[in-house]
């Protein structure tokens, strides 16, 4: 049989076929060839020849005819480059026309003749001829009166004959696939899903199993996996009578594959075919790589298959096949580890929405934290804890949080605000408590006074009322939504094994408490990089003594009420450094203005009056006089260490004594202790020296030995281009990306959530960077003080522990910059393990 050029060709082993230029379908049907599977004659037409016949360019239907037997029934499939970028529906029958009718009806059957030529005539009526759909609903379920009434039905709406000429109704059916495919709508969509503008389109015309006649005829589709899991398992349905997928649409006169005690299976009715089937599945997986599903078709019980297309799953799926591929020595580790998108593991580590339930959008905004949850509205902390010890699961509405918010951020399952972007506070904490956050959904009316909520289609809801956040997408949805479980599975463990072999960066967690801790100890983190110990203050017995603390009019006075506080941080501290088990753990000092620590409404500062014995004029100055225009770049940090340096000496003594009392039950510990928001040589001397004064009376007084380690949190820009100058008093560098960006850009990140999107569409920026690392700018200035602090230091530790270390091209930006290790929120470090491994393998590839 003749072959012909490179864009018009047949389907054989050594056909110049390519997925480049003809499209993944037109391959692997190549590949089923090479494997001598049974693949009926199948014709590839390229992207080029297709592009032609978009134009008005159609190749003469003798050569696209010739390779097909005279009387062959064709099908058309596309076959573009990848699957998810869609394309035209298949169009089958092709061929079909009042001869054949005849001449099928005596050797298949009326009815099965019948049925051919109506589906052809119905599907090409509406996807070739554009003609309404309506005209040919109504159409008797008789094949035979369907018939009829269809053909009258064309012509009365083309004024004009059905083409009965085999060659114009393919040359039809090619010309309109691929001016489809080129279509405004189609174009958009497919870019939507991360296709090129110039993406290409192949057709595949194939001479059809018919599926349909005498014997057993039918079609249907197999797998070797449950999708949804990745287990082990045959799936599909085969269905008598019957052509292409209808099988998964035939409801109760589908057949079970395997025999199934809930009914009848295509092994009990054609067991060859059956087995056949199974096998040649079975080798696709070991010649392919690849679990895949065959698309096939029985004529007169003999089996064709009429294509092979990946398995679709879900990331709990994706997991197990490629790790079963793994160990079953299909494909190497490294190529296991490289199919698992590592942003994907968010759906195993959290409660995801059931895709096949129906979603209710009230509003969207920004998905700062994954996961999904319902729950009543509930407007402040107070109410939140109130409905935690009802049992009662709650959402926690904001117009944005703080610090003082924390207790109802760990009382409710979600939390949504009306404010913020990536990086701010609750997007931060929601990612650290691993809670489904939505940050920034402006679009929705807050009325917190009257405690109810107006969404943009005017719906509105009340405190008490149910909404499910969809954490992943930034849905806001009504209702309780069904939810799946996590699933980390056997398999996960055992890729994250495999990953943690793979990688040369070290991940650390971002964790504020125990329970942060014991998440981080199991996601596998190598330690603690960043600790906010200010989350520790304000707990209800803690937030009174602070304030007393914030009061006090004298160095003395303020000494003797963090005395009070300084037995609860050794505690905190000393679980820390249990759960650790002699891991690292950098403790950031103190970082936040004080007046986060007092109340805001009169309510709350006549409670405080009441609690301190002071007149109510004496805490409202306090608090007025605490106030600052902008206190992200005021009296916080290492500024209020140097001013108030009780606060720093009372952590520093409770974090030694801990340290003392962890290495005396287990393994010696190394605490790491971080300076926030430095930006001069001077800042770190002071600290240094009040830090070491406060070690060495520790050690006098338990007459014990411990070591420790003092570094800095680069979070301004100065602090990076004077690197040089500070590096030789510290042991290291941990660059906080979220307030450095803030700072390099002039932007709140609490704020900037408002026009971002609005940015990033317009191309002002590439990617929001609070969300992605600005490789170009922030990068420089991390660049830049790398090389100046190793210059000076070369053993110095470098790190970032801004919510950018668990992102993928993050990540990327680290290795290249020679830093030592990432650290993020616990329920990115898998994510994190396994960019970071995916990153390795790439570079020992190339």
């Amino acid at each position: 049989m003749q072959q012909y050029d490179q864009h018009i060709t047949l389907i054989t082993p050594d056909a110049p076929v390519a997925t480049s230029t003809h499209g993944g379908r037109a391959k692997c049907l190549q590949r089923l060839v090479r494997l001598a599977l049974p693949v009926p004659c199948t014709l590839a037409l390229s992207f080029q020849t297709v592009r032609r016949i978009a134009q008005g360019e159609m190749p003469a239907a003798e050569q696209l005819l010739a390779p097909f037997d005279p009387y062959a029934i064709l099908c058309v499939r596309p076959s573009s480059e990848d699957p998810d970028w869609g394309g035209p529906g298949a169009v089958l029958n092709i061929g079909m026309n009042d001869a054949r009718y005849v001449e099928m009806s005596e050797t298949i059957g009326q009815q099965a003749a019948a049925g051919l030529y109506l589906r052809f005539v119905q599907s090409f009526a509406i996807h070739v001829a554009r003609l309404d759909p309506e005209a040919f609903e109504d159409v008797s379920d008789d094949p035979v009166i369907g018939l009829k009434q269809a053909l009258a039905a064309y012509e009365d709406e083309t004024e004009e004959e059905f083409p009965q000429d085999p060659g114009v109704q393919l040359g039809e059916v090619l010309r309109s696939m691929a001016r489809a495919w080129e279509g405004t709508s189609a174009r958009l969509l497919r870019q939507a899903k991360g296709a090129p503008a110039d993406a290409g389109l192949g057709l595949v015309v194939q001479e059809m199993a018919l599926g349909l006649g005498e014997g057993e005829c039918g079609s249907g589709v197999m797998q070797l996996v449950n999708s949804q899991t990745g287990a082990r398992q045959i799936t599909g349905r085969y269905l008598s009578q019957s052509q292409g997928r209808e099988a998964l649409s035939g409801g109760a006169d589908a057949l079970f594959l395997e025999r199934d005690p809930r009914g009848p299976s295509l092994e009990e009715l054609a067991p060859e075919a059956f087995a056949e089937l199974k096998a040649h599945t079975a080798l696709m997986r070991v010649k392919l790589r690849e679990e895949m599903q065959a698309e096939f078709t029985i004529e007169n019980g003999k089996l064709f298959l009429l294509d092979g297309v990946r398995v679709a799953r879900n990331a709990r799926a994706a997991v197990a096949i490629a790790v079963s591929l793994a160990e079953d020595k299909i494909i190497p580790r490294e190529e296991a580890l490289m199919r698992v998108e590592p942003r994907a593991l968010n759906e195993l580590l959290h409660r995801q929405v059931d895709p096949e339930a129906p979603r209710d959008v009230l509003a969207r905004g920004i998905a700062a934290s994954p996961g999904a949850a319902s729950g009543r509205i509930v407007f402040s902390a107070t109410e939140a804890q109130a409905s935690e010890s009802r049992g009662e699961p709650c959402i926690l509405v904001r117009r944005e949080t703080s610090s003082e918010d924390i207790r109802g951020m760990h009382a409710s399952v979600g939390v949504l605000t009306e404010r913020g972007g990536m990086t701010s506070h609750a997007a931060v904490i929601g990612r650290g408590m691993g809670k489904p956050c939505v940050v920034g959904a402006s679009a929705i009316e807050f009325h917190m006074r009257r405690k109810f909520l107006v969404f943009p289609d005017g719906r509105r809801l009340k405190a008490g009322d149910m909404v499910t956040l969809d954490g992943t997408s930034g849905e806001i949805l009504a209702g309780d939504t069904p939810l799946l479980e996590p699933a980390r599975d056997e398999s996960l463990a055992t890729l994250m094994e495999w990953a943690d072999a793979a990688r040369d960066i070290a991940v650390r967690a971002n964790a504020d408490t125990p329970a942060d801790a014991e998440v981080a100890r199991t996601f596998k983190a190598q330690g603690i990089g960043l600790c906010r110990t200010e989350h520790m203050f304000f707990e209800a017995d803690r937030l009174t003594v602070m304030r007393e603390m914030i009061f006090a009019d004298s160095g003395e006075d303020r000494a003797a009420a963090l005395e009070l506080l300084l037995p609860m941080q050794r505690a905190d501290f000393i679980d820390l450094f249990r759960i650790m088990q002699g891991q690292p753990v950098c403790i950031r000092l103190f970082d936040p203005p004080l007046h986060e620590f007092l109340p805001t409404d009169r309510s709350g500062m006549l409670e405080l009056a009441e609690a301190l014995d002071l007149p109510l004029s004496d805490v409202t100055r306090r608090v007025e006089a605490l106030g600052e225009y902008n206190p992200m770049l005021g009296m916080r940090g290492v500024r209020l260490g140097i001013t108030v340096p009780e606060i720093y000496e009372m952590q520093a003594r409770a974090i030694f004594e801990a340290t003392v009392a962890a290495s005396h039950e287990g393994e010696p510990v190394v605490p790491e202790i971080m300076i926030p928001l430095v930006s001069a040589r001077r800042e770190v001397e002071l600290v240094k020296a009040r830090v070491d004064a406060v070690a060495t009376a520790v050690r006098n007084e338990t007459g014990k030995e411990f070591t420790y380690r003092l570094g800095v949190m680069v979070e301004t820009p100065r602090a990076a281009l004077r690197a040089g100058e500070i590096a030789p008093l510290v042991s290291f560098l941990s660059f906080g990306t979220n307030d450095l960006t803030q700072m390099t850009y002039g932007l709140s990140r609490d704020d900037a959530g408002r026009f971002m999107s609005k940015y990033v569409q317009q191309g002002v920026y590439a990617e929001d960077p609070f969300h992605t690392l600005d490789a170009d700018g922030v990068g420089e200035l991390l660049e830049i003080g790398a090389e100046r602090g190793r210059k000076a230091k070369p053993n110095l530790v470098l790190s970032i522990c801004g919510e950018h270390g668990g992102n993928p091209e993050s990540i990327a930006f680290c290795r290249a910059a020679g830093f030592d290790y990432v650290s993020c929120s616990p329920f990115r470090v898998p994510v994190a393990r396994l960019a970071a491994a995916q990153l390795a393998v790439r570079d020992r590839i190339s």
